[in-house]
């Protein structure tokens, strides 16, 4: 009986530590939203041919902050969309790109990628990438 009540009390702690884990949706931002936080230091997006088409913001209990990005490659050619050609914008103001992650587009293609911004106790409010 004894093993029974560990193997319950083992298979219940990782049933909550999963649940910790799980992504909830915060918001899908509309793309014409302007934010008008202060920056300072000039904190910007390295210049590429992506533009963000719509976001899909998450998190979890534990603080991590995940987006859906779709981008599109507004060039003709094949490019390669990292962790430098975006930033996002957090509820205090902070500016931060995401983890580390590339992505190779062809040209004018549209994809939804998956991409963290590692843990914050503010809330991501939004993504963007810079033009020119």
């Amino acid at each position: 009986m004894r093993i029974g009540c560990l193997l319950c009390s083992l298979c219940f702690s990782t049933m909550l530590k999963a649940s910790e884990e799980a992504l909830s949706v915060d918001q899908v931002v509309p793309k014409n939203v302007e934010l008008a936080f202060p920056n300072p230091n000039n904190i910007q997006a390295d210049i590429s041919d992506f533009d963000v088409l719509s976001l899909v913001l998450m998190s979890n209990e534990e603080g991590e902050r995940w987006a859906v990005v779709t981008v599109e490659n507004t060039s003709t050619g094949r490019r390669t969309l990292t962790q430098k050609h975006l930033l996002g914008l957090f509820a205090n103001g902070e500016r931060r790109a995401p983890l580390d992650f590339k992505q190779i587009l062809n040209g004018r293609e549209i994809m939804s990628l998956t991409i963290g911004f590692g843990e914050s106790k503010f809330p991501l409010l939004g993504v963007y990438s810079r033009l020119d």
